[in-house]
C-alpha cells in the first residue's frame, strides 16, 4: 500500500493498486488513468481533502474509497469521464466520525460512462452532494446510494443529475435508500433531475423507512438481541459495496472488517 502524507498527482499503473491517505495537511490529489485500474484508497486522516481523477478514452477505473477518519472528514472532488470510459466511484463510509463531500462527474466525451455508489452507517452527520453531468450525447450517468441511519445520525444525500442541451441519447438516473430502526432518526434525501434534452432516458428513485418490524420479531424470536439485529441486517444492507473492486482478498479483509465494525456501532 503506497502511503500518501502530501498533495501529489498520480499516474495509475494498470492493474490493482492501493492508497493509503493520513495526513494533518490540506492536501491535493489527481488520479490519472490511462489504463484499466482498480484502485482502493483508504482515509486514515486529513485536512481538507481536493481529490481529482481523469480517465482517458476507452479505460474502465473503479475506485473505492474507504472512509477510517475518527474525526471531520471534508472533501472536495472532481471526477472527468473522457469518450468510451468507465468510471466507477464508490464510497465506504462505515465509521462513527462526521463527513462532509462534495462530489461533482461530468461525462466529457460521447460514449462516457459515470457511477456514483455509497454505502453508510450513519450515528452522525453525513452531508453529501453527488452531481453527475451528462455534456456529451450518448452518455450514461448513476447514483447508488445506500445507508442505514441509527440512533444520533443525521443523513443528507443532495443527489442531482443534469444532462444538458445537445447531450441527446444520454440516460441519468438515480437510487438513494435510507434505512432506520426507530423512530426520530433524521435522514434526508433530495434527488434532483435537471434535463434540458428531449432525447433521453432519466430515472429516480428513492426510499426512506424502517425495518419491518414482523422481521426483526422473526429474528428476535430465534434469540437474537436488538443491537445483533441491527447488526445483521445493517451488514447485509450494506455489504455490496466491498464487491466494487475485483480483488478477492481485499473483499473478504472489507467483510470481516466491515461486520465487525457494524456490530461495534449498533452496540453503542
Amino acid at each position: 500500500m503506497t502511503p500518501i502524507h502530501v498533495s501529489m498527482d498520480v499516474r495509475l499503473n494498470p492493474g490493482y493498486s492501493e492508497y493509503a491517505i493520513d495526513s494533518e495537511r490540506d492536501l491535493e490529489l489527481t488520479f490519472r488513468a490511462d489504463q484499466d485500474a482498480d484502485v482502493f484508497i483508504e482515509i486514515h486522516h486529513s485536512g481538507k481533502l481536493n481529490l481529482r481523477t481523469y480517465a482517458a478514452r476507452g479505460v474502465h477505473v473503479s475506485y473505492l474509497i474507504y472512509n477510517r477518519c475518527d474525526s471531520l472528514l471534508e472533501t472536495e472532488e472532481t471526477h472527468e469521464v473522457m469518450g468510451d470510459a468507465d468510471v466507477t466511484v464508490a464510497y465506504g463510509e462505515i465509521n462513527s466520525a462526521e463527513t462532509k463531500r462534495n462530489t461533482y462527474m461530468v461525462l466529457r466525451e460521447e460514449g462516457a460512462r459515470g457511477l456514483f455508489s455509497s454505502a453508510s452507517l450513519v450515528s452522525t452527520k453525513k452531508n453529501y452532494r453527488m452531481q453527475v453531468v451528462n455534456e456529451r450525447p450518448h452518455t450514461y450517468g448513476d447514483m447508488k446510494n445506500y445507508a442505514v441511519v441509527l440512533k444520533g445520525g443525521k443523513l443528507l444525500i443532495d443527489a442531482v443529475g443534469k444532462v444538458v442541451k445537445g447531450a441527446h441519447g444520454s440516460e441519468s438516473h438515480q437510487t438513494s435508500r435510507s434505512l432506520s430502526f426507530e423512530e426520530g432518526q433524521s435522514a434526508e434525501i433530495l434527488p434532483e433531475l435537471l434535463i434540458d434534452e428531449y432525447d433521453v432516458q432519466a430515472s429516480h428513485a428513492m426510499s426512506i423507512g424502517r425495518v419491518d418490524e414482523e422481521q426483526l420479531y422473526y429474528l428476535m424470536s430465534r434469540g437474537l438481541s436488538l443491537a445483533q439485529c441491527t447488526s445483521l441486517i445493517s451488514a447485509g444492507y450494506l455489504m455490496p459495496i466491498t464487491e466494487t473492486l475485483s480483488n478477492p482478498e481485499l473483499q473478504e479483509k472489507l467483510k470481516a472488517e466491515m461486520q465487525e465494525r457494524i456490530g461495534e456501532i449498533c452496540a453503542r
